[in-house]
């Protein structure tokens, strides 16, 4: 999907915080002109408008338009939905959010939470799915399809960075108590794993998760963290001695360079490498020796426990 800049993405004046169509377009993942067929076939939640007669939607409004959404995914027509009251339309969401295992509803439960910075209906959410469909498939048809978004839309500006923070952190903090949780197996032949991100790649999320799988598949592995210098690899690899190393690229700035940043990374290395994240699966990785790209959690979880 297409998501354009806005110059009314999230103003605020007096404290009520005002979104354009295309800002609503890139957060309910529904198109402009099929929201505004909505409004003139059902009046359903029209817009507002500015002293200069701009069109603008308000916070209750993406909030209805968000339950919109979650009952038309779930087989209601919107001919039908046009029909209820805010009241019945509320409690229908909360019926399918009771259904932890819809990943669509928890997507859009996890977008309305992270817009309100409401911590308390993330983090129930995130632990909900964790605890109905274990980590594994909620970072498959969860997590990782919602990070992708929330890039997508920090990146043309329709949330703020500090949406997109406050999102990665309360998934960064859940992942780590469930690797906590883990009780790593006995293995008969352990690998060793060195895990990091290179330099101008921050997001964690995938490399966490990654500690998870190994944990659970009773490897060992040494956690570096972000950003780290391309410098500072030959003399870990030195003093660690990895069977392999482990990378996740996922920021979008980085895409036009993948190639280029997997070279250098292999430059400093002299042991096989893995490379995760959405990039991988989006750009032509360059085949080289000792490269193994992971396209999606089934190839990382396959690759790693057939180790």
């Amino acid at each position: 999907m297409f998501f354009k800049q806005s110059c009314l993405t999230f103003v605020v004046n007096n404290n009520v915080r005002k979104f354009s169509i295309s800002d609503i377009e890139g957060l309910i993942g529904i198109k402009a002109h099929t929201i505004r067929a909505w409004e003139v076939r059902y009046n359903l939640v029209p817009p507002k408008r500015t002293p200069t007669n701009i069109r603008f939607y308000d916070e209750d409004d993406l909030k209805m338009l968000l339950n919109i959404v979650a009952l038309n995914e779930n087989g209601y027509k919107i001919s039908r939905i046009a029909k209820m009251s805010q009241k019945q339309i509320s409690d229908l969401v909360t019926q399918l959010k009771s259904d932890w295992s819809n990943d669509s509803v928890q997507m859009l439960s996890l977008s309305n939470a992270t817009i309100a910075y409401d911590e308390i209906e993330f983090s129930e959410v995130l632990g909900k799915c964790i605890d109905e469909m274990g980590l594994v498939k909620t970072m498959d048809v969860v997590l990782f399809p919602f990070m992708k978004r929330v890039g997508m839309l920090w990146q043309t500006g329709t949330i703020d960075p500090s949406h997109e923070h406050f999102a990665s952190n309360l998934i960064r903090d859940r992942i780590i108590v469930e690797i906590d949780k883990v009780d790593k197996p006995e293995k008969t032949e352990v690998k060793r794993f060195l895990l990091f991100l290179p330099e101008a790649e921050m997001h964690e999320t995938g490399l966490l998760f990654a500690r998870y799988l190994l944990k659970r598949c009773g490897h060992d592995t040494l956690y570096l963290g972000s950003e780290i210098p391309y410098a500072d690899l030959k003399k870990v690899v030195d003093s660690y001695q990895p069977d392999f190393a482990f990378i996740v690229l996922t920021s979008l700035n980085l895409g036009k360079d993948i190639n280029k940043i997997i070279g250098k990374v292999m430059d400093n290395l002299n042991v096989p490498l893995l490379v995760a994240g959405s990039l991988i699966s989006e750009f032509d990785i360059l085949v080289k020796d000792q490269l193994t790209p992971l396209k999606n959690v089934c190839d990382m979880t396959d690759f790693l426990e057939d180790l």
